[in-house]
């Protein structure tokens, strides 16, 4: 007859010797299936059945029952349960030893991801992870702290924001010094073409184009229509011109210039272009 998963009544004399499935479910705290699961593989059954051929599991099954729940609860497998029980020749502290190390491994990877939630965590409400003093030391006295601040409630809600957290989270101050020297050194290219006369338009002036998309990166993916939108605040916003003016005179105009022409070079009108 096929087993009831319910607490199906018993007589008197069958509930004083046993329990069935459904009250060792509730009192063990495991589910129905999971006990007909160790019953079919042998690692904990119950020892009587009724006259209709109900489980019933006794008393000594009970006590099986809630060693088996304690080691699973300690993340012993059930093979590793079943020799820690039945294997008179297994070395159960050497067991749980090895167990406990494995449990301390997990806590150790779940204290690195929560340190890594933090940070992203940050990332996303801040943007960069440095104070203003390793901001000034990476990037010159003449940077302004509080930009990336601003950048948020610019940005804050664009897929591009979400990238760029995502790039800040992963970066210490090493890292973002590499970006830092490779925005240095496309800062004085630009110099140096532009003194040198490279006309927008020119391959030249495409390369450089291209190598600041590249270095751009760092931040975030940058479509050539966006970039046409930020050689446009490179030259209108005060703060931005002023650096790339310091550099060198007229350099702000003459990168918006390049970008530009670049972008018409590639069947973009950066009159019409957007933020895509």
């Amino acid at each position: 007859m096929a087993d009831s998963d319910a607490t199906d009544a018993v007589d008197d004399a069958d509930a004083v010797d046993g329990l069935t499935v459904g009250q060792v479910s509730s009192r063990v705290g495991v589910t129905v299936r999971a006990l007909h699961h160790w019953d079919e593989v042998g690692l904990a059954r119950p020892s009587r059945r009724t006259a209709a051929g109900y489980r019933l599991y006794t008393a000594a099954d009970l006590e099986r029952l809630h060693r088996v729940v304690v080691y699973r609860e300690l993340g012993l497998g059930l093979d590793e349960i079943r020799a820690v029980l039945d294997d008179r020749a297994a070395d159960v502290p050497e067991a749980l030893r090895a167990q406990r190390d494995q449990v301390a491994d997990r806590v150790e990877r779940l204290r690195r991801l929560g340190a890594g939630l933090d940070r992203m965590i940050e990332a996303h409400e801040r943007g960069l992870l440095l104070s203003a003093q390793q901001q000034a030391a990476l990037f010159g006295s003449d940077w302004d702290p509080d930009e990336h601040a601003r950048a948020r409630e610019r940005y804050g809600d664009t897929p591009q924001w979400r990238q760029y957290a995502e790039r800040s989270a992963a970066r210490g101050p090493e890292e973002w010094r590499a970006v830092a020297e490779s925005v240095a050194e496309l800062d004085r290219a630009l110099a140096d073409a532009m003194d040198a006369g490279v006309a927008p338009g020119s391959p030249e002036a495409d390369r450089l184009v291209e190598r600041h998309r590249e270095v751009f990166a760092s931040y975030f993916p940058l479509t050539r229509q966006m970039q046409v939108c930020v050689g446009r605040r490179y030259e209108a916003d005060p703060g931005f011109a002023a650096h790339y003016d310091g550099i060198r005179a007229g350099l702000a105009t003459w990168f918006r210039r390049i970008v530009d022409a670049s972008a018409r070079n590639h069947g973009i009108d950066p009159d019409t272009a957007t933020w895509r």
